[in-house]
């Protein structure tokens, strides 16, 4: 092979063999770069649109009073039905479509006593009683954020309906059975993330409306409807 041959092909693979070194070593910059930018896929646009919040809330009811079913006719003794003040959870999936249109599903778990009253005319002698009970709370509601956001913080509105499953507890329910209540709800609070993290925290005030259980014995059966309120503080995450 002729020498001035050899010195061509050499030379041309000293400046060939950086140049691929070169391009081997850009190859995964331009992957990264390619996957930075690449649009998200369907199922990632819904994703961002849910998000999961723990919330810890307190139970304020009020109480009711009326007259009770089984001496309606007879004595009228008047039954005063009070639930104790309490704390719990409250977990709730979100899903914001766009500011104003949103849905929720909710689902929260307390224990508290309902107190009872009774007052017998015409002794106006007063017997007690109280039930523990469970109750747990499965609601969908409809949601909306403004878009005025002071200081940075997002105010929300909403409303809602489900049932509410009050289950007397085996220690302190007095062996009643467990029951079913139609329950709705409106609420309003503020929300504000991490700065850009998926993070936040979320403040906020609920109102139920239901009728006050009686675990279908007419004895407790008033047919009043009772008023909870429900301060809430948690946080939440965005996927």
């Amino acid at each position: 092979m002729p020498i001035s041959f050899r010195r061509s092909v050499v030379a041309r693979t000293t400046l060939l063999l950086p140049a691929f070194l070169l391009c081997l070593l850009g190859l995964p910059a331009s992957q990264a770069i390619g996957q930075e930018t690449a649009p998200p896929t369907a199922l990632e646009k819904q994703l961002s649109k849910v998000d999961l919040a723990v919330t810890a809330i307190g139970e304020i009811s009020t109480p009711v009073s009326g007259i009770e079913q089984r001496d309606y006719n007879t004595t009228h003794t008047l039954l005063t039905i009070k639930p104790s003040s309490t704390v719990g959870e409250l977990a709730t999936v979100r899903y914001t479509m766009k500011p104003w249109v949103g849905f929720e599903f909710n689902f929260s778990n307390l224990r508290y006593t309902q107190d009872y009253t009774f007052v017998p005319p015409p002794s106006q002698t007063i017997l007690t009683g109280g039930v523990q009970t469970g109750a747990h709370e499965l609601t969908l509601g409809y949601v909306a954020h403004l878009k005025y956001h002071p200081f940075g913080i997002t105010p929300f509105l909403g409303a809602g309906g489900g049932t509410i499953k009050f289950h007397p507890t085996p220690g302190g329910g007095q062996g009643l059975p467990f029951q079913y209540r139609a329950v709705y709800y409106y609420q309003a609070g503020l929300e504000d993330n991490f700065g850009s993290s998926p993070f936040g925290m979320r403040l906020g005030f609920r109102q139920l409306i239901y009728l006050a259980p009686d675990y279908i014995q007419n004895y407790l059966t008033i047919t009043r409807r009772t008023r909870t309120s429900e301060p809430t503080v948690g946080f939440f995450v965005r996927f």
